[in-house]
């Protein structure tokens, strides 16, 4: 997957997440695509563990689903430390 479609799955993904998390007035655009970004690579890494397939990150629906995942993840977790 290109570093195109890496920003703008991550954009999309990291904005989505942050609405069902309640962080989206926090984050911000550019913290959203790095929060999408890194929810790709986790949303990956657990679907690989639970499924013992590894997910290929192109650029399609199911990429967008699986960096979703990841980043309502990683927002739960940063929610979690931060409210402690």
């Amino acid at each position: 997957m290109g570093i195109l479609s890496w920003i703008i799955i991550g954009g999309i993904a990291g904005w989505l997440a942050s609405i069902i998390t309640g962080n989206n007035r926090s984050i911000g655009f550019v913290g959203n695509i790095i929060i999408g970004i890194l929810g790709a690579l986790i949303g990956a890494f657990i679907l690989n563990l639970l499924t013992g397939n590894p997910i290929s990150l192109n650029f399609s629906f199911q990429s967008l689903l699986v960096s979703i995942f990841g980043s309502v993840v990683l927002l739960t977790l940063i929610n979690l430390f931060k409210s402690n």
